[in-house]
């Protein structure tokens, strides 16, 4: 199996949003621009937001297992992935991409 490296490339957030829809919440996230998380096969990085493994992991077991262009196309290596977490208030974008 392949080993998939995911990077932090951008984090946003709307505080309209916040404001008007969410209720009070102390901690969301703890992920940081830059960050690098290596992921063993399709294993879950230590540390990695249950939330966003979520939504992450089928490509990280697609890339771990041998597979690639996702979508016919849509990336320039197509050995990767651009993908963000599913927070709609403040949504993380990860690059994935196979460590040969």
């Amino acid at each position: 199996m392949k080993k998939v490296k995911i990077t932090v490339m951008r984090k946003a957030r709307y505080d309209d949003l916040i404001e008007k829809y969410e209720n009070p919440i102390e901690h969301a996230c703890d992920i940081k621009e830059g960050q690098v998380f290596l992921c063993d096969g399709w294993k879950k990085p230590d540390g990695f937001c249950d939330s966003a493994w979520e939504t992450l992991s089928p490509f990280v077991m697609t890339l771990a297992h041998g597979g690639e262009d996702f979508y016919e196309g849509w990336m320039k290596n197509k050995k990767s992935a651009m993908l963000s977490c599913n927070d709609g208030f403040r949504p993380v974008s990860f690059y994935l991409e196979v460590i040969e």
